[in-house]
């Protein structure tokens, strides 16, 4: 089995209180993950740690993508290796269009001026795939976005990026039904052997769009649980109480 995405103890601080406490994960090359868990178990917290937010300090652990430690390179390194991040709440940037974000993102992940054919092809196939309006690259990237076009924006991105390890946080939250799905099949389709997605959301819909590999739970900083869809099932039936109770459980009896 080649691991895309190796993650050994972590352990996380922001402004000195420890976040993530000792999480390991393994995410094989053509894999979908997904992991779930309730407001403020620190998964937004693992996903800045692992594009390398300087606000985020690893106490403990490493995070290696393609067998490659990560812990020393920048954020703008990270990217260039192949991870990705899809943000929670993604950022307005007035007086700058979407054309020239994305040709200018695209540059600095190859490390040369995309040609204008050639980019103009890639972008429209993928505004296609995506049901995006050509009148959408003329403007400001997230500038008067509803919730739906910055997510379906966040997928555009990885769908000319193309990165190795894509990392969508809360890629779900606010979007109606079809802009869910039409983001879910944007996701599948850029699924390969040599690409993995690590999908964070506190809920199932989404994953009932997808070819899913494995489902974790993260609580209290650390993964208490992995297992196949069902397990995301039980969540949406029953909550997150019963996974701590669980846990407990097996260290009293052990």
């Amino acid at each position: 089995m080649s691991l895309m995405l190796e993650i050994k103890d972590l352990h996380v601080s922001v402004e000195g209180k420890e976040i993530v406490k000792g999480l390991s994960l393994e995410i094989p090359k053509g894999e979908i993950h997904a992991i779930m868990g309730p407001n403020g178990s620190g998964k937004s917290t693992l996903s800045y740690t692992i594009l390398g937010h300087p606000n985020y300090e690893i106490t403990k652990g490493d995070i290696l993508l393609d067998g490659k430690s990560v812990l020393e390179m920048p954020t703008d390194e990270r990217a260039r290796a192949g991870l990705f991040l899809s943000l929670q709440y993604p950022t307005s940037i007035p007086g700058v269009t979407q054309t020239n974000f994305l040709r200018n993102v695209l540059k600095n992940i190859r490390g040369a001026d995309v040609p204008v054919k050639d980019f103009r092809k890639e972008l429209k196939e993928a505004m296609g795939e995506l049901q995006i309006d050509n009148s959408f690259m003329a403007r400001y990237v997230n500038d008067g976005f509803s919730g739906g076009e910055k997510k379906r924006n966040e997928i555009l991105q990885m769908s000319l990026i193309k990165p190795k390890m894509a990392i969508l946080d809360e890629i779900d939250s606010g979007l109606d039904i079809d802009a869910l799905r039409i983001i879910a099949e944007g996701i599948e389709s850029l699924r390969g052997e040599e690409r993995s997605l690590l999908i964070i959301t506190h809920y199932q819909r989404i994953l009932n769009y997808l070819t899913l590999d494995r489902v974790h739970i993260f609580m209290e900083g650390r993964i208490q649980m992995s297992g196949g869809r069902d397990l995301a099932e039980r969540l949406e039936a029953e909550g997150y109480d019963w996974v701590l109770q669980d846990q407990q459980s097996k260290t009293a009896g052990a």
